[in-house]
């Protein structure tokens, strides 16, 4: 061979192993994510054995026949099929390289390679950059808030409640250089902080006492889980541990709660159950009774919710969005949404006592009185209707004989392990009546190996399927876990996340503002070991936080519970049974039948904190839904602030509102200077000669609780700078 024709060749291999490697970068960057081990309509792009054989679609290359290939043709967005999904197209330059090594053959010059990085950014580990500080990476310069309205600031973010005019002032004569910390590190150790964070976190984990849809059935469990995440939150619970005793507590650290000769409970039992509280997550979902007529549609419903939650809350990803096809953004395919439902096959939701042998015997023991109730309230059923004296005599021996009854013994719904292990199929449009290829516990494929779980093949095992599941969740190299967190606690505090798609880390959720700032949050939770206080101080000595912002208006349960706190009435008592306030005439006319809204019998109940409160799907107080209280059908990552006229009407005019103003003014009856004390128990200062010459005009046409009215819907109360 003369040595012109050997150029010839070793430059027309050279030209073409370019063309190759610039084509599959290319591809891997843009297609690599739905394409790569996802394997998206069954297309890989890994080999190009699969280009050939290509997916549900037919081959997606035919060598030198660029223009007749589906995947140039979706690329240049010739046709139905559009490449890659949303609205920005490959550029020219990039379609021709792939133009060209389709021209060429295609040709794939190491056949061996290994598969490509996921290209979307949030499927990547994220990488902690080389800044040591949220003000390094943010380079800011605004000047700093003044100290009331930081203090105001950090106590609605941190507690939920306005500052008391006692810590406002301490914090103004505090002159120590860590006189800011102290107040972040007080705050975070008040046990309103769990009550203000538990309720955000409730948002994510679509917390109700009832069940919705029509029947609307009553959870009557469901407030352990809520405080449970209360308790969680006070105790620095570390995240990860967090999301494991919610996902799998009972697998991970079984226990029993067996006395040990003692009345008492040991306290490591006592943690066990206090873990498996958590799994009450899996419990409180929305569901239409009327799915238990059909036990496989019952299933199949109930895992595929606990499927969404998993990954709306803990993921950020919207997996729902797979369970009737594959994902038409994100490289998650109908199998691997069936994949993650099969982790919850084997397990269901059950009401179990949650208190020792020797209580229940204690309380079946003296259960012959509950039959004596019985009994005499079967007696009365066949009384006549017009046999007056008999029916008073038997309701005066029911009531006797009912007071007598032992009280019932503790009980929570969490999850328990069923036998045999039921198959988890693929259901072609999501029909349980349908049932496609079975399918084995597994992560989404972007995300590579799945955990491994030795199993038997006949279903009778004891699982612990969610406990792999829950080890992968909370894992370091996680690349989603840390992020999603940490982004809802930026939110938390500024109103609006790093990712404005706080459940949707996907092609079509919004990018990070600041992908740095997200990393460098993540990386640094995870290494102080998953501890959200210490993310919150992080956050909150920094001059991103401490800086001039704009307004925020207070949300729902904030604008309530600061109503309370201002005019005294705010009961700070934790915990127990949801509360069931009062209604107004024109919200019970609203309410189909008043036995479905039992309002709690003391009256104290009714002023404690909105956390508390009786959530009813099927009906939500209307003073919180009127100020955007999240509907609880599914996960909620980001609470909306409207502005619209409802809001005024029931702020000026409800009978609620009336009532508290007047108790502010009953609050201010002995002060010597009424207008001074409204101003700085409502908005932390005192109010200008301006604001109190027309205070003190308005006063003299108008009474106390008019006045004190007026304070609660001013915008400085209702907004936080």
């Amino acid at each position: 061979m003369n040595r012109p024709v050997a150029l010839a060749l070793c430059l027309s291999a050279t030209l073409l192993a370019q063309s190759d490697d610039r084509a599959r970068t290319l591809l891997s960057a843009n297609c690599g994510g739905c394409h790569g081990t996802s394997k998206m309509s069954g297309l890989s792009l890994e080999s190009r054995e699969a280009l050939l054989a290509g997916g549900s679609r037919g081959p997606a290359i035919i060598p030198g026949k660029a223009a007749e290939s589906l995947l140039y043709k979706a690329a240049a967005r010739e046709g139905e099929l559009k490449m890659p999904p949303g609205n920005k197209a490959l550029p020219a330059a990039d379609l021709a390289i792939i133009r060209d090594w389709i021209n060429s053959g295609a040709p794939f010059s190491s056949p061996q390679q290994t598969a490509a990085e996921p290209s979307w950014w949030s499927f990547r580990k994220p990488v902690k950059p080389a800044a040591k500080s949220l003000d390094e990476i943010l380079g800011n310069s605004k000047p700093s808030a003044d100290r009331r309205t930081l203090i105001r600031r950090a106590t609605y973010d941190l507690t939920g409640l306005p500052p008391t005019p006692e810590e406002i002032e301490a914090f103004l004569n505090d002159k120590a250089p860590n006189a800011w910390p102290k107040v972040v590190d007080r705050l975070l150790a008040s046990p309103r902080y769990g009550e203000r964070w538990g309720r955000l976190w409730l948002d994510v984990a679509r917390y109700a006492d009832t069940g919705g849809y029509e029947t609307d059935v009553l959870f009557p469990n469901a407030w352990r889980y809520r405080d449970y995440v209360i308790r969680a939150f006070n105790a620095d619970k570390p995240y990860d541990t967090f999301i494991k005793e919610q996902v799998a507590a009972d697998e991970i650290w079984p226990d029993n709660l067996d006395l040990n000769g003692t009345y008492e409970l040991p306290d490591a039992k006592r943690q066990s159950l206090e873990r498996r509280l958590g799994t009450g997550l899996y419990t409180l979902g929305a569901m239409p009774v009327e799915y238990t007529f059909f036990g496989d549609q019952f299933r199949a419903e109930w895992q595929a919710e606990n499927a969404v939650v998993t990954a709306n809350a803990f993921l950020g990803l919207t997996f729902q969005c797979a369970r009737c096809h594959d994902h038409k953004f994100d490289p998650i395919a109908q199998k691997d949404f069936y994949r993650l439902s099969a982790f919850f096959a084997g397990s269901e939701d059950r009401e179990i006592p949650i208190v020792s042998q020797m209580r229940i015997f204690e309380y079946t023991r003296y259960q012959t009185k509950q039959v004596a109730v019985d009994e005499l309230r079967k007696k009365y059923a066949a009384l006549k209707p017009g046999d007056k004296d008999g029916r008073e005599t038997l309701l005066r021996q029911i009531g006797e004989a009912y007071v007598k009854t032992p009280l019932m013994y503790d009980k929570a719904n969490v999850l328990v392990h069923t036998a045999p292990v039921p198959d988890t199929y693929i259901l072609p449009r999501g029909d349980s009546m349908k049932k496609g290829d079975k399918v084995t516990p597994g992560i989404p494929a972007v995300f590579g190996k799945a955990p491994e779980l030795n199993e038997a093949s006949d279903g009778n095992f004891i699982p612990r399927r969610r406990k792999a599941l829950a080890e992968w969740l909370a894992s370091p190299d996680n690349p989603l876990t840390a992020r999603v967190m940490v982004n809802r606690v930026w939110q938390g505090h500024f109103g609006e996340g790093i990712v404005g798609s706080p459940n949707d880390f996907g092609h079509q959720g919004d990018k990070p503002t600041n992908q740095d700032l997200l990393d460098f949050l993540a990386t640094d939770f995870t290494a102080k070991g998953w501890s959200l206080k210490t993310l919150h101080r992080t956050i909150m000595t920094s001059a991103a936080y401490t800086g001039e912002v704009k307004p925020r208006r207070l949300d729902a349960e904030q604008i309530r519970d600061s109503i309370l706190a201002v005019t005294g009435a705010l009961n700070t008592k934790m915990f127990g049974p949801p509360v069931v306030s009062p209604l107004a005439k024109d919200e019970r006319e609203a309410m189909r039948d008043l036995s479905m809204w039992p309002i709690s019998s003391d009256p104290a109940d009714h002023d404690r904190r909105s956390v508390y409160l009786f959530i009813k799907r099927a009906f939500r107080l209307p003073l919180l839904d009127t100020f955007d209280a999240p509907a609880t059908d599914e996960s909620c990552p980001r609470r909306e602030t409207s502005t619209v006229a409802p809001q005024a009407l029931a702020l000026m005019n409800s009978e609620w509102t009336s009532d508290q103003a007047a108790r502010f003014a009953k609050r201010l009856s002995t002060s010597k200077d009424l207008i001074g004390d409204a101003w700085t128990l409502a908005l932390g200062r005192q109010p200008d000669p301006e604001e109190r010459t027309k205070a003190q005009q308005y006063l003299t046409r108008n009474s106390p609780e008019r006045l004190c009215l007026l304070i609660l819907n001013m915008s400085e109360f209702l907004y936080v700078n």
